[in-house]
């Protein structure tokens, strides 16, 4: 008979965390950190704010610190900080690759925001690594292609967005031939309510004052507009391999029901939970097992108020435009988000007028050269060109 201490005690799971410093990257090591027996942080990687990311280094001690911002690497090394013994700097943006391609890594936590966390993403796919993807723009700029590697390599992408955890959770109830459509549930943001008039006025103060997440100030503009919800249903088109159809939005404003499955026969599974990232990037973490959750729980002992609502398109036209690149696919998503994260830019800046952040997404995605089967090359070019397109509508 084997007793329990003969039994090897199996190994923790080996994250990278590409955006360690944002608030995914927060989040992602406070999970870690409630679970040091079964997750280990053992390479991180920062941008801009990399004392931040020594700090984290010096908590969690990876094999590997990824300066992505040489300004930033300049100004570190001018000081007198050190860091842990054990840890390896590695400056550049091509060292991301190398990080998330090294034998250690199990997973990767793909948390930089926009299209630059394209490039981790495709390096840990390609070395055969799961993803934890919390970087929507990557199924939106380039879903077939990201998913095809992933197929090849045989690995697999495992949602951390809230909404996309909860369909991907939900989906578990029944066969993908059994799915009538998915409900993405959206908050609505600060500006839901407004009319057409206010949306016209509204002040980067109030974009930024959401009234349920602790977000970035570009996610938390997307939300306000609703572009985040419009990006989501792309990304939900490639990842979960639905038609543009079988996406429905709802507003949610207490954000409790992070997305729902509607099955043919009617049935409809939701998941539910207070308003904690930490839930799904352990779920996705630590997927197919559930272990003691660190987020908040229900409290069932109390009476709770549940509100879903059509969103109105002419209010928030981020919707059908998001269902119209969904179903159009090639290019179309690439213009669009890059368009975007200017115009968001801009408007963050003062240049630019809340409403004509969608606006200008629309006349780019309208003005481009369309091509249905792109190369990254050419998803590349694209991008470089709808960023400079953006300006002449934002700025006209």
């Amino acid at each position: 008979m084997i007793s329990a201490t003969d039994v090897p005690a199996q190994s923790p799971t080996n994250v990278a965390i590409l955006g360690a410093t944002g608030s995914i990257g927060t989040n992602t090591l406070d999970v870690i950190a409630q679970s040091p027996d079964r997750l280990r942080a053992a390479g991180i990687s920062a941008h801009s704010r990399l004392p931040q990311a020594i700090e984290q280094a010096w908590k969690f001690r990876p094999r590997w610190v990824v300066a992505t911002d040489p300004q930033a690497v300049a100004a570190w090394r001018a000081t007198s900080s050190e860091l842990p013994p054990e840890t390896e700097l590695l400056t550049g943006a091509d060292e991301v690759a190398r990080m998330v391609s090294q034998p250690e890594i199990d997973v990767v936590v793909a948390a930089i925001v926009g299209i630059a966390g394209l490039q981790g993403t495709w390096a840990a796919l390609e070395a055969g690594k799961r993803v934890a993807l919390a970087n929507k723009e990557t199924l939106v700029v380039a879903g077939p292609l990201v998913m095809a590697l992933a197929a090849e390599r045989q690995t697999q992408i495992a949602p951390v967005d809230s909404e996309h955890s909860a369909i991907w959770q939900a989906l578990r109830s029944g066969r993908k031939s059994e799915v009538r459509r998915v409900i993405l549930t959206a908050s609505g943001g600060p500006c839901r309510d407004f009319s057409p008039a206010q949306l016209a006025e509204v002040t980067i103060e109030q974009a930024l004052n959401h009234p349920t997440w602790a977000m970035g100030k570009k996610i938390t503009i997307d939300s306000a507009t609703m572009m985040n919800k419009a990006l989501e249903i792309i990304e939900a088109r490639w990842l979960f391999d639905l038609q543009p159809d079988q996406i429905q939005v709802v507003i949610h404003p207490q954000s409790i029901v992070h997305s729902l499955v509607e099955f043919r026969d009617g049935s409809v599974m939701a998941q539910l939970s207070p308003p904690d990232m930490k839930l799904p990037i352990q779920y996705a973490l630590e997927y197919p097992q559930r272990h003691e959750g660190v987020s908040e729980r229900m409290d069932w002992s109390r009476s709770h108020h549940l509100d879903f609502h059509p969103p109105d398109p002419e209010r928030f036209p981020a919707i059908p435009l998001g269902l119209e690149v969904a179903s159009a696919g090639g290019t179309a998503g690439v213009v669009v988000n890059a368009a975007n994260e200017v115009a968001v830019a801009e408007f963050l800046a003062g240049r630019t007028r809340f409403n004509q952040i969608v606006a200008a997404c629309r006349a780019v995605l309208e003005n481009h050269n369309f091509d249905p089967n792109p190369t990254l090359s050419d998803l590349d070019r694209l991008d470089r060109w709808a960023r400079q397109e953006v300006l002449r509508w934002t700025l006209a």
